[in-house]
């Protein structure tokens, strides 16, 4: 039997900030169970590198979305919002509440606002539009992007590949920008009470941790994690391998770079990864922020503001 209110706690913020951590305490607080909203931790065998939390840390309380996608596929927003929503229903059904941990603001924003319902794929359309990027170069798609759907490709990144076909996929298929189709959606949990919780630090505070877990992904042996990945016949374009991380560590593997230089890019590129996360949620409607180490501010709003009475986990 579900819960009668319907409540749902995001706890979001930059990378290292303390997300996960939070979750849990609030998961042992308001009696909840955790569903990971990081796009990396989706990922069988990818571990080290995205600090996928272990079953010591996570003192018992379930988590879910996680080692859930193989490698070689590319595990989408579309899918993330599917399998969210179901792991809402199991929690509710668990009589607990479902608190949503994670810094993957696409992700967010589409199980908090809607994804459009993209339909079938035009492999025709896909194939002529990969071919031009093979002849032509990716600047010239999004070139063409930028004329036919400026929002959106202002949105997306400039070396985004996938988003970028997508995009045109879409609009040379519908004869509608994506941006539009995204402007009609509409949330699969509009019914939902949600309390976005934002955790924030001091920026050379957030930089220093950002440093110290990259330090620790490469003593706990993220090289060593990569090589058994390959190893084990997990394709170089494997989409995870494009995370912070992997992506410098394939380089070092190649020889382009040394052990120290892809340390040290790990870092640069996962301070400037942090700095965008905190522009994306800037825009979002309706977070709370608290400093990471307020706890007790934290348990505070969300005693004040949870429908319903929930008991203290047991």
């Amino acid at each position: 039997m579900e819960p009668e209110a319907k409540n749902l706690v995001i706890v979001l913020g930059a990378t290292a900030v303390g997300k996960s951590a939070t979750a849990i305490l609030l998961a042992e607080e308001f009696n909840g169970e955790i569903i990971n909203c990081d796009s990396m931790q989706v990922y069988k065998g990818f571990d080290i590198g995205t600090d996928k939390i272990s079953s010591e840390q996570s003192k018992n309380i379930p988590h879910h979305l996680l080692d859930i996608a193989d490698a070689s596929t590319q595990f989408t927003a579309a899918d993330f919002v599917k399998h969210a929503l179901e792991a809402i229903r199991l929690v509710r059904e668990n009589q607990k509440l479902p608190i949503i941990a994670g810094g993957t603001g696409l992700y967010l924003k589409a199980l908090c606002e809607g994804l459009f319902p993209e339909g079938e794929k035009d492999q025709a359309i896909r194939a002529k539009l990969e071919q031009q990027v093979n002849d032509k170069g990716l600047e010239f798609l999004r070139e063409s992007l930028l004329k036919i759907d400026p929002v959106y490709a202002k949105k997306i990144g400039a070396r985004d590949k996938i988003r970028i076909i997508r995009a045109l996929e879409v609009f040379y298929s519908t004869q509608k920008p994506i941006s539009a189709h995204f402007a009609n959606t509409r949330s699969q949990i509009k019914d939902f009470f949600i309390l976005k919780i934002g955790l924030k630090l001091e920026r050379s505070v957030l930089y220093r941790k950002i440093e110290d877990r990259v330090d620790r992904m490469f003593e706990k042996g993220i090289v060593e994690e990569v090589q058994h990945l390959l190893a084990a016949g997990v394709n170089l374009t494997s989409p995870p391998f494009r995370a912070l991380g992997y992506r410098q560590v394939l380089k070092h593997l190649r020889g382009d770079i040394s052990l120290e230089e892809a340390i040290d890019l790990t870092k640069k590129e996962t301070r400037q990864y942090a700095k965008r996360q905190m522009t994306w949620f800037r825009k979002m409607e309706g977070i709370r922020w608290f400093e990471t180490d307020d706890f007790p501010a934290i348990s505070a709003y969300m005693r004040t503001q949870l429908k319903g009475k929930w008991k203290k986990r047991s």
